[in-house]
Parts: structure tokens; sequence; C-alpha cells
């Protein structure tokens, strides 16, 4: 019961104050399951990029933090390739910093400065948080590269629509994209020869 009424609450005010660049709202009819947008931050890797995460409530929420996990392919450090998050915020203490205190949109806050400040000491990709480190005009290209290819939207009536892509249309927009992310590629390859 609790659960119910605290989720209205915080449904009610991400959708009348939502943190800039974040977006959520409920699936369906249950109340358990929610979707989120962020916005690429500006400067960043992911800038231009529109990343769909999924939102688990468990039954003891507030008292254990929700599961997110990025439903947009994304590379990052601190994110898997089945979208799971190394964050602080989504994990118990000791090992974790998750308080009943804290909500659903300061964590998707935090998880929105995660993608623009990556921590490579906490990695989930250890082959990528050395390229972080090591190479970071690499891990920036790569970045690049996965947004256009998989955040970028060139459908914005898909967006608006149906707050989701289906799959027919993000593999039809993938293949578009990648004709020009290839010509992109192309052209930062040759900037970085010279």
């Amino acid at each position: 019961m609790q659960r119910t009424s605290r989720l209205k609450r915080e449904l009610q005010m991400l959708s009348t104050e939502p943190p800039p660049g974040v977006t959520c709202w409920q699936t369906k009819e249950r109340i358990d399951e929610l979707r989120a947008q962020i916005i690429g931050g500006s400067g960043t890797p992911y800038e231009g990029g529109l990343f769909s995460l999924e939102i688990n409530v468990p039954e003891r929420y507030p008292f254990e933090p929700p599961k997110i996990r990025f439903l947009t392919p994304i590379y990052h450090p601190n994110i898997d390739s089945s979208g799971r998050i190394c964050h602080d915020a989504l994990k118990l203490p000791p090992k974790g910093a998750w308080k009943p205190s804290l909500n659903i949109s300061t964590v998707l806050s935090s998880i929105q400065v995660l993608m623009a400040e990556p921590n490579p000491d906490d990695p989930l990709m250890a082959d990528i948080s050395s390229e972080f480190k090591y190479n970071k005009v690499l891990f920036v290209d790569k970045a690049r590269k996965w947004t256009q290819e998989h955040a970028v939207q060139k459908n914005t009536d898909v967006v608006e629509g149906n707050k989701e892509n289906t799959p027919d249309q993000r593999s039809s927009s993938r293949k578009r994209e990648s004709v020009g992310s290839q010509e992109e590629g192309e052209e930062s390859a040759k900037k970085t020869c010279v």
C-alpha cells in the first residue's frame, strides 16, 4: 500500500515537474512497471540521443531501490551490454547508497549525471573503462557512433506518438542511420590521422 501511494505521488511529480532532460511514465495498468527516457547531455558523446530505460519497482519500495536498466544500447563503462547500470544509488548499503528518502526522479537525474561523467574506477565493462582512461579519443568516437546508431531519433512522431519505438521502426531507422554514421566515421578517421 505504501509503495502504491508513494509511486502515485512520484509519477505526479514527474509529470508536472520532471528533471530537465528526463521523462517517466507508467506502462499499461501496472504501477510497478515504468518507462523513462533520458536525453543525452550537451557536450557529451551522447548528445542528440534519446535513451529509453525500463524501471521495475520492487514490492518493498522505497526500502529497496528500483531496478533500472537501459533499453537503448549505450557505450559506457558503467552500463553493460544488457543495459544494467553500476551506480551506488541502485544498490542497498553497505555496498550501495540507496535510502528510502531517494526517489525515482533523483535516481534518473543521477543516471543522467553518470552518463555525462562516467566512473571508470567502478566499471561494469572493463574494456570500455580502460579505453575511457587511456584512449579517451577512441572512447568518445565509439560512444558517439553508438549514440548515432541506436539513440538518435530520425522519425520524431514515433517518439511523441508512442513514447517507444517498435522493433520494425528501430531496425529501419538503424539501416538509414548506418549509412550516415559510416560516412561520419570515415570523416572522423580522416581528422584523427591528420
